[in-house]
C-alpha cells in the first residue's frame, strides 16, 4: 500500500519531504498520524511552515469550506463550525478562532470535531498540545492556554440570547495590527 510506503520513507528520510512548502488542503499530514511500524515510540508532530491568511483561506476553500470576507476578517464556514482568520500582510494570520453557535455542549463538540483539520489548514504549532488540551476543556466556560507561539482562550456563551463558544488563538509574536478594530 503506498501509504505504508510513504510512512516508511518519512521514517527513513526527512530530506525527501518537501510537505512543509505547499498547503495541504484535503491531505493530511503522513508524518502527523502513527506509524504501525513503532509500537510504542510517539512520532514526533511535523512542524508546518507559516502561511499567509490568504493561504490559509485559500487551504480552507480548497478542503470545502465557503470563505468570505467580513471587514478584516475572512470567514470559512462548513458545516455548524466558522473559522475567522485575520487578514493582512503577516507572515501567518495574527488570529484564528473558531465558533460554533447553540448549546454549550454541541457548540464544543463541533469546535472539538473541527479544530484539528482547522489547525492543520492554518499551519498553527503545537496541534496536538492544542488539540489535546482542548478535549480537557469540556463543561468549562473559560479556560487559557500557551503554546508554542500561541495564545489560546475558550469562552462558552451560557445563558444569552445567543449560546454558542469561541476558541481563539492569537500570535504572540505579532507587533502590529494583531487585533479587528
Amino acid at each position: 500500500m503506498s501509504t505504508a510506503l510513504l510512512v516508511g520513507t518519512t521514517a527513513c528520510s526527512s530530506s525527501d519531504d518537501n510537505s512543509g512548502e505547499t498547503p495541504a488542503p484535503g491531505g493530511g499530514s503522513p508524518t502527523a498520524a502513527s506509524s504501525p511500524g513503532q509500537p510504542t515510540d510517539q512520532p514526533t508532530e511535523e512542524l508546518l511552515a507559516d502561511l499567509t491568511a490568504a493561504n490559509v483561506v485559500k487551504a480552507m476553500a480548497g478542503a470545502g469550506y465557503k470563505c468570505a470576507n467580513d471587514g478584516v476578517y475572512a470567514i470559512c464556514t462548513q458545516g455548524p463550525v466558522a473559522v475567522w482568520v485575520l487578514t493582512g500582510d503577516h507572515e501567518r494570520p495574527p488570529v484564528v478562532s473558531l465558533h460554533s453557535t447553540g448549546p454549550a455542549a454541541a457548540a464544543t463538540a463541533n469546535i472539538s470535531t473541527a479544530l484539528p483539520a482547522a489547525l492543520e489548514y492554518a499551519h498553527i504549532n503545537p496541534r496536538k498540545q492544542i488539540t489535546d488540551w482542548f478535549g480537557q476543556q469540556t463543561g468549562k466556560t473559560t479556560a487559557q492556554l500557551t503554546a508554542g507561539n500561541w495564545q489560546v482562550e475558550w469562552s462558552v456563551e451560557v445563558d444569552t440570547d445567543e449560546p454558542g463558544a469561541h476558541l481563539t488563538l492569537t500570535d504572540k509574536l505579532c507587533k502590529a495590527n494583531c487585533q479587528a478594530e
